[in-house]
């Protein structure tokens, strides 16, 4: 059986760095640790590596920020996706079309570009718009 293919969104990653014992940063570990195992093979962003290690750099610190990133570039089984002309157009298409957040669009347009399975994302605002199944960390099975 092969490996499921998931876009992972910036607050699962963010979730178990700063808080330890809450639902979400316990069923976000889950996720990392399926993907780790090779589970789950997952891309996101580059917009995510910028967003995990700002919210860090915010609550945590410059040192904390700078190994957090280097630790993101070399998760086991993560892969990136670049926010290449292509991916920001459809981003801009998303926007126009279905008013949603431009950060929001980004994470979306690089899912479908590389035809991933499922959208993993503990933000109850990102849009379900139809064209990819988006569930939450606690929902989630490799």
């Amino acid at each position: 059986m092969s490996a499921k293919v998931i876009y992972v969104d910036s607050n699962i990653f963010i979730a178990p760095l700063l808080s330890e014992d809450s639902r979400r940063a316990v069923s976000s570990r889950g996720v990392l640790s399926s993907i780790e195992e090779g589970a789950a093979v997952a891309y996101t962003s580059t917009l995510t590596w910028e967003e995990v290690v700002w919210v860090v750099w915010k609550v945590l610190g410059k040192a904390d920020a700078q190994q957090t990133g280097e630790k993101l570039l070399g998760f086991p089984n993560l892969r990136f996706i670049a926010a290449s002309e292509d991916v920001l157009r459809q981003s801009q298409r998303l926007v126009s079309e279905h008013d949603i957040a431009p950060r929001d669009a980004i994470h979306l347009a690089s899912a479908a570009a590389r035809g991933v399975e499922v959208v993993v994302s503990d933000d109850s605002q990102l849009p379900r718009l139809g064209t990819l199944p988006v569930v939450d960390s606690a929902a989630f099975k490799p």
